[in-house]
């Protein structure tokens, strides 16, 4: 193991408790619109179950 270094020490705490603030808090806004496809009925989606099936 190695010797403590008290300026290694330091200089490591400074870093860790240095608070990046170089970024844009700001949430960005987006516009448009979303759909979506619900698909078939349960009951349409089990008559094909049961067709790929095979009975």
């Amino acid at each position: 193991m190695g010797a403590y270094d008290e300026a290694e020490h330091e200089r490591r705490e400074q870093k860790t408790s240095a608070v990046d603030a170089d970024f844009d808090a700001e949430r960005p806004e987006y516009s448009g619109s979303l759909t979506y496809d619900s698909g078939d009925s349960a009951e349409a989606l089990l008559d094909k179950f049961q067709e790929i099936k095979g009975e």
